[in-house]
């Protein structure tokens, strides 16, 4: 039995793995105007099929193995079908037929189809399974079937040279010169081990700007882009290679490389390359799989100059070209890197050459065109096709060809711009080699002007004032609707404003003043919202101290921060937690006397230890020291003042609105949740201490107060809508008409598609809010109204915000591509309380801004969408 050579038997494989597939179909459609006769190229074709043993060659496998069994063309079943096809309806059909699947153990690959589309009209799909063809094969099966068209058609046999050699014995020869893979002297052993010295490390799948994840089954649907290169460009790039003694296909592979690495691919890129396989003259004129795959890596760690990489380039393809017998299949089991249906192994992009001279059918007295032959397939992320064009002096004209990216993860948009992306980058290199990659121009004007300018444009004048100016504004407004509930306990405007005025007097009399920090140690209540404004009102910025942090990481707080005193809610407290700092103990009768004996009017400036300005800090909050240790952020009022006038233009609450602040005080969050109601007429309702871990409750407190808008950490939401009875009543249409719920926002983690999209199965009509931002930019950064379906993305820049999405050398990223995402504008925070030079390390610079603007570092990654929203992407550190 006749082995199958070893790219056959991985294609065998795949079959045998998939089913049924047209992955790895190749249709030729062409269309005729002329006289043709039928007969003759029925005949023609069963002459090409006796030419060619592969092509009358099927694969049983009775013992699992499989082998090559070569028909006689007689006990092949093969006929050229011929049908009538109304013109409307040809599309459909060649797509239908191109569609068909082989059985590879029982049909030949090879089908013919002809359509009469008309009086001298015609259709003629030939489709051959890749088991027994690739490129090169469609110049003489083209020649072939020409001549023997010809001969037919004057009643005559062709006239052509026999074979030297068949398919099959290339099989055989390839796995003689290969030799034992037991001998180390063997053709075999010797390229194994140079492929896995070259591929050593080689990343199991590079990260490319997919605009969806990667899928559990893939599907092979292709999106296709045209590619062009032109005649100027190409001119310089042959003139180039001729220089530097390589190829243009080096060249090509060279700036694809590029291409991929400042689209966010990394340093590190894998890409395959198809080379013919017929390394004897003898094998130029036969049909058949003889291509091979090699693995060219480009390092391009430590930004190396174009000439540089080209170089690399070039001393890397010579080393593959010349280990280039040991076909790809065996060396993927060699390497044996990790499988995946999903992805191919080893490499996920391949550039092709077309090379191999065109194929020209001449069939006399016909006029053939090409046609479509369906949609592409995409056997790998990105399959990028090139083939030069030349004047009629023989002059570069031009280089053409297409990107073919998986359906699966690219959108057809996607697959444009990097087809522009890589034109872009091949004209870099025809221009200058000494630049350096990271300052190649990924970007054209228009892109650049989009992503910096267009959709960061948000400046609005949202006025100059401060945490207790909005306050005053509403309490004038509204003096007696109640501002605030908690355990059945109200308090209007006016006696909130009362209580916290008297309190922030004490603390002035405490020497509390601008750029002075006050602790709170007290549980959620309503002597904690009364001190949160006492604070700012007398100019200073509240420190949160949550009564459940450990005692080592108070003192760190106290410490770090230097209160000038603490607000406790007991003298247990005070003496307990906070002996060496000064208390101002509420309740205590010492303080309530004093109290009573303070105005609750409205503070004038004159009265604070300074003038209170937007600069002064509002709050210091201090990060959970997850990656390290816990920073004071010192977040000014000009910061919290925008977010407050930005949420209230974007959501608009009304005195019919009741905000729910459950979130621990010690989380930037919970700030919103105070102040926003309090600056706009709306209630706030505060939920008992602890309450916010107990859906049930949560739910319970929103159905009896009536909360119109709540705020959920993801996982709080995924488990409060998991919960029967927390949902009873605010879930459905009814409790939406019925004044209910209106709106939620989520942040603090990324959002799953799953749980927003159990979310609108509950509450259709309930808005979900998806934000964004680190403490060091004031609550949140962006924000994106969830809809149904598709990825959940954190939205684009608030007001007065910029947003970049950088490299590591601070340049602009592509769409789609992952990136550093930077922020700017009136939310950034002050800084880290006493760290200087974090603070310049992580607020630096915005190249892109004013002269001293900065902007802050997040750590995170993300990627601009197509319609200029933000979707994450994970950690940068």
């Amino acid at each position: 039995m006749i082995p199958l050579s070893f790219a056959q038997r991985r294609l065998w494989f795949l079959a045998q793995l998939e089913g049924p597939s047209t992955t790895y179909t190749n249709p030729t459609v062409l269309r005729f105007s002329g006289s043709l006769d039928h007969e003759a190229l029925e005949a023609a074709l069963r002459d090409v099929l006796e030419r060619h043993e592969v092509l009358r060659t099927v694969f049983p496998a009775p013992d699992g193995e499989p082998y090559q069994r070569i028909l006689p063309v007689s006990e092949t079943g093969f006929a050229l079908v011929v049908a009538d096809v109304a013109p409307e309806q040809l599309t459909e059909t060649v797509a239908r037929t191109a569609r068909q699947a082989f059985d590879l153990a029982t049909e030949i690959p090879l089908r013919a189809h002809l359509f009469i589309v008309g009086p001298d009209e015609y259709a003629l799909v030939v489709v051959v399974h890749h088991i027994a063809w690739d490129a090169w094969s469609a110049g003489p099966l083209a020649r072939d079937l020409s001549v023997a068209y010809e001969a037919r058609r004057t009643g005559t046999e062709p006239g052509w040279e026999p074979l030297p050699v068949q398919y099959a014995d290339y099989a055989l020869w390839q796995r003689e010169l290969l030799g034992d893979e037991n001998d180390p002297d063997s053709v075999l052993s010797q390229q194994v081990e140079y492929w896995r010295e070259a591929l050593a490390g080689v990343p199991e799948e590079l990260a490319l700007p997919t605009d969806r994840p990667r899928p559990a089954v893939r599907s092979y649907r292709g999106h296709q882009a045209e590619l062009v290169v032109p005649a100027e460009v190409h001119g310089r790039l042959v003139a180039l290679a001729h220089e530097r003694g390589m190829s243009l296909f080096m060249v090509l592979q060279a700036a694809l490389a590029v291409t991929l690495s400042r689209l966010g691919a990394g340093t590190d890129i894998p890409i395959g390359s198809a080379i013919a396989g017929r390394t004897d003259r003898a094998l130029h004129d036969l049909v058949g799989f003889f291509v091979n795959t090699l693995v060219v890596r480009t390092d391009l760690a430590g930004d190396p100059t174009l000439a540089e990489v080209l170089e690399q380039v070039r001393e890397t393809s010579f080393g593959a070209f010349e280990h280039q017998d040991l076909p790809f299949e065996r060396l993927v089991e060699e390497l044996a890197p990790a499988r995946s249906m999903t992805r191919h192994p080893l490499f996920q992009v391949m550039l092709t050459l077309q090379n191999a001279g065109s194929a020209k059918l001449d069939l006399s007295g016909l006029k053939p065109s090409r046609m479509a032959g369906g949609a592409p397939t995409a056997k790998f992320d990105l399959d990028v096709t090139a083939a030069e064009t030349f004047g009629a002096d023989g002059t570069p004209a031009g280089i053409r060809g297409m990107v073919v990216a998986a359906a699966d993860l690219f959108d057809g948009e996607t697959s444009v711009q990097i087809a522009h992306r890589w034109v872009r980058v091949l004209s870099a290199f025809a221009e200058d080699l000494s630049v350096r990659v990271s300052a190649v121009g990924i970007l054209d004007s228009a892109e650049r002007e989009k992503l910096l300018v267009e959709w960061n444009d948000t400046v609005v004048d949202c006025g100059v004032s401060t945490l207790p100016g909005l306050f005053a504004v509403q309490v004038e407004r509204t003096p007696d609707a109640v501002a605030v509930v908690f355990e059945g306990v109200s308090l209007t405007y006016g006696e909130v404003d009362a209580r916290a005025n008297r309190l922030a007097r004490l603390l002035i009399a405490e020497g509390v003043g601008p750029e002075c920090v006050v602790g709170l140690a007290l549980p959620r209540s309503v002597d904690l919202v009364v001190a949160v404004l006492a604070v700012v009102k007398a100019g200073g910025a509240y420190l949160p101290i949550d009564l459940e942090y450990p005692a080592d990481r108070v003192a760190f707080l106290l410490e770090d921060a230097g209160p000038v005193c603490v607000i406790a809610g007991s003298v247990d407290v005070a003496v307990g937690v906070f002996g060496g700092v000064a208390c101002v103990v509420l309740g205590e009768p010492g303080v309530e006397e004093r109290l009573a004996g303070l105005s609750g009017a409205e503070l004038a400036d004159v009265e604070r230890l300074g003038p209170l300005v937007a600069s002064h800090p509002a709050y210091v909050i201090y990060t959970s020291g997850s990656t390290g240790r816990p920073k004071g952020v010192v977040v000014s009022h000009a910061g919290i003042v925008n977010r407050l006038v930005w949420m209230q233009s974007r959501f608009g609450l009304g005195v019919d609105d009741r905000v729910l602040q459950k979130t621990p005080f010690g989380f930037d969050v919970s700030v919103w949740e105070f102040f926003w109601p309090l600056v706009c007429g709306a209630v706030l309702v505060v939920a008992r201490p602890g309450g916010h871990r107990d859906p049930v409750y949560v739910g319970e407190l929103m159905r009896r107060e009536g909360v119109t808008t709540v705020h959920f950490v993801p996982s709080m939401l995924e488990a409060f809508i998991a919960e029967p009875a927390a949902v009873v009543g605010l879930a459905g249409p009814a409790a939406v008409v019925g004044g209910g719920l209106r709106r939620v926002i989520c942040s603090g983690e990324a959002l799953p598609v799953v749980v927003a999209e159990r979310f609108f199965e509950l509450f259709g009509g309930v808005e979900l809010h998806n934000s964004y931002g680190p403490t060091e930019t004031t609550v949140d950064a962006t924000l994106w109204r969830c809809v149904v379906g598709g990825v959940v993305a954190i939205g684009s820049p608030v007001v007065n915000t910029r947003v970049f999405v950088l490299d590591e050398w601070l340049r602009p990223v592509p769409v789609g591509v992952a990136g550093e995402l930077y922020v700017a504008g009136v939310q950034l925070a002050r800084g880290y309380v006493g760290q200087p030079g974090l603070t310049g390390e992580r607020f630096v610079a915005c190249p892109f801004g004013g002269a001293g603007e900065r902007m802050y570092r997040t750590g995170d990654r993300v990627r601009w969408s197509v319609d200029g929203q933000l979707v994450f992407a994970g950690r940068a550190d």
